[in-house]
């Protein structure tokens, strides 16, 4: 599907980080790789196990600079993007639909309190709205108008061991990802439950997404079915096929 028309002025800075990092993850010649590799890349199983270290690598910078007191832009709601565009590794038309009414989010791992969560319930925790811009890592981007629960404030509340390493995220449309622990307490971190001040739709997640503007879209699930804390790296369906595991904007 074809994003929706946009602000390009707008959005340029947020473009250029990406495509300054894509640059520099692209730009190294082969022989560069090997040399920090230390293999001899004649063959598709060191060139990826080269791109794979470089990847880890990348993680392990972006960890170091993120900060949990440096905030994503948020906007003016006359910014919003109308349409906000559908966007998953399916066609709209494919969108699994949930009774929200029946619909428990599972808690697993290192937490105190592991029962199962409703809508309502959610409803009962303190909420934030932010209008914040989603970037793809295809290269497009769309402001957005979501509210929801501080997923700090929920880790809080179900006794999660807040030293644990990731949280992982399990999707009813076989989707998963995980974040590390501090993009987890961000405040800007929330388990949305309304777009535009009304009730999720099925095209943007219904009844809950994960909202983070810190990170890439790939990072930010939808119709969410499970969370776990956990020291065991998670890993993600993107993830899984390559993409960087951080995936900082």
């Amino acid at each position: 599907m074809s994003p929706p028309k946009i602000d390009r002025a707008g959005v340029a800075p947020e473009l250029r980080k990406l495509e300054r990092r894509l640059f520099l993850r692209n730009s190294l010649s082969i022989g560069g790789l090997s040399l920090l590799s230390g293999c001899a890349l004649d063959d598709n199983a060191s060139v990826e196990q080269a791109l794979s270290l470089m990847s880890r690598f990348t993680d392990r910078m972006q960890a170091l600079l993120f900060s949990r007191q440096r905030l994503a832009r948020e906007f003016d709601p006359s910014r919003i993007t109308h349409p906000f565009p559908f966007n998953a590794y399916y066609d709209e038309s494919d969108v699994r639909l949930v009774e929200t009414s029946s619909w428990r989010l599972e808690v697993s791992g290192l937490v105190s309190d592991k029962s199962p969560w409703s809508v309502a319930r959610f409803r009962t925790l303190p909420q934030k709205r932010q209008i914040t811009r989603h970037i793809c890592v295809e290269g497009w981007s769309a402001i957005g108008d979501w509210s929801g629960v501080p997923l700090s404030v929920f880790l809080q509340h179900v006794g999660a061991d807040l030293r644990a390493k990731y949280v992982n995220f399990r999707c009813f449309d076989d989707y998963s990802t995980s974040i590390d622990m501090a993009t987890a307490l961000h405040p800007q971190t929330i388990m949305a439950l309304d777009f535009g001040g009304n009730p999720l739709p099925p095209a943007y997640g219904a009844p809950m997404k994960i909202r983070i503007p810190t990170k890439l879209g790939y990072k930010n699930p939808k119709y969410l079915a499970s969370i776990e804390v956990t020291n065991h790296f998670p890993g993600g369906y993107w993830e899984d096929q390559g993409y960087d595991w951080f995936g900082g904007s």
